[in-house]
């Protein structure tokens, strides 16, 4: 897996990554992390420019959200075992 580029962002760690034909695009927050997948043959040949213009406000808000969702969802868990 090759990093190809890093995009910042306040809330999270965003990381481009090449591997076998697709791209991968990598959110980290603390321990969390996030991670869609996206085929070279699915994009018009634009490269990192053209996934990044994929990660607009509402998708980045629906991360956002998601992390939120997934620390609860964690937290809940870890309490339940306690």
């Amino acid at each position: 897996m090759r990093t190809i580029a890093e995009l910042p962002h306040p809330e999270f760690k965003i990381t481009l990554f090449s591997m076998n034909q697709k791209y991968i695009v990598k959110f980290e927050q603390g321990q969390l992390e996030q991670s869609y997948k996206l085929s070279e043959l699915d994009l018009s040949g634009g490269g990192a420019n053209e996934v990044f213009q994929i990660l607009d406000d509402d998708f980045l808000n629906t991360v956002t959200e998601r992390f939120k969702t997934m620390r609860a969802d964690f937290s809940a868990a870890y309490r339940r075992h306690q």
